[in-house]
């Protein structure tokens, strides 16, 4: 039997070819603040943001964000961006 070394971990990133369509799952606390934190973060390019899902207690709400982005640095800094806003609980 092969022993698996747990504490192994890898330094490896995935190899992303850049422009590339992404998407970014945000849970706020309601659509209109996402929305707005959107907006704010794309700086009008173009994107989808479509309804996820809502909590069962209906605090929370998650819509998926889908656009293209150039660079890593594009990518990360909407990332960025998005988790900073104050109404953003969650970015994925």
């Amino acid at each position: 039997m092969k022993k698996i070394l747990s504490n192994q971990t890898c330094d490896c990133k995935p190899e992303i070819e850049y422009p590339t369509a992404w998407q970014y799952k945000i849970i706020g606390y309601s659509r209109e603040a996402i929305e707005e934190a959107v907006f704010t973060a794309v700086k009008g390019a173009s994107f989808l943001l479509t309804h996820s899902n809502t909590s069962s207690g209906g605090k929370y709400i998650s819509m998926n964000l889908e656009l293209v982005v150039e660079t890593e640095s594009h990518r990360l800094s909407l990332y960025d961006e998005l988790v900073q806003h104050p109404d953003v609980k969650v970015v994925l």
